[in-house]
């Protein structure tokens, strides 16, 4: 039982065997209706948290707090790869437009293509029309890169505004862990996009 419980924690990212371990024991060492009650979380999580139907962001409804926020810019949409990314950017509290979420980055090297990603649903809102800028905030890697020009190609036809967030990111960085000042600088000194840069 022990060895199974280990082997399940050390799926997690970031999680050894040694912390795999120590997480173990130290819930062996917490009575029951702690442990029960962490058990119920999980189960409660994976069964009740939804994906946004517009974003793609989590939400314990069909759309997310944000697309429904009528305080939010709706003509303006900052593309990410991951809920990750969201957080990161609310936290600079630079940016009071609409997110979506791609679900990842093209690599062909891990078999992802444009058609896992959520890339068809961002042409069809911005089809649908009231949306003036589409922000790609992807990271600045070879895989981001050639994600933001996949979907400059495919935005190109529609009159909106495409931006990048400024390289105050350094090339290579991962979003998710620039600072939040850095990020919102980016942010707030975005840059025209036109497929090169």
């Amino acid at each position: 039982m022990l060895e199974k419980a280990v082997n399940e924690f050390s799926k997690l990212p970031g999680i050894g065997r040694k912390t795999a371990m120590r997480l173990v024991l130290h819930l062996l060492r917490q009575d029951d209706a702690m442990v029960e009650a962490f058990a119920d979380a999980l189960v409660t999580l994976k069964h009740e948290v939804k994906y946004c139907k517009v974003c793609h962001n989590i939400s314990d409804t069909e759309t997310c707090r944000l697309c429904s926020n009528p305080q939010r810019d709706a003509s303006t949409i900052c593309v990410v790869e991951n809920i990750q990314d969201v957080m990161a950017v609310e936290n600079t509290q630079q940016f009071r437009g609409l997110y979506h979420v791609l679900g990842g980055v093209i690599s062909p090297m891990d078999g992802i293509g444009p058609s896992d990603l959520e890339i068809d649903s961002l042409v069809r809102r911005v089809e649908e029309g009231g949306v003036s800028e589409v922000i790609l905030a992807l990271s600045s890697t070879m895989e981001g890169d050639t994600t933001n020009f996949y979907i400059f190609r495919k935005l190109s036809k529609f009159d909106v505004k495409l931006s990048i967030i400024a390289r105050g990111i350094s090339v290579g960085d991962e979003l998710e862990y620039a600072d939040e000042v850095t990020l919102g600088r980016s942010i707030v000194n975005r840059t025209p996009f036109n497929g090169t840069n």
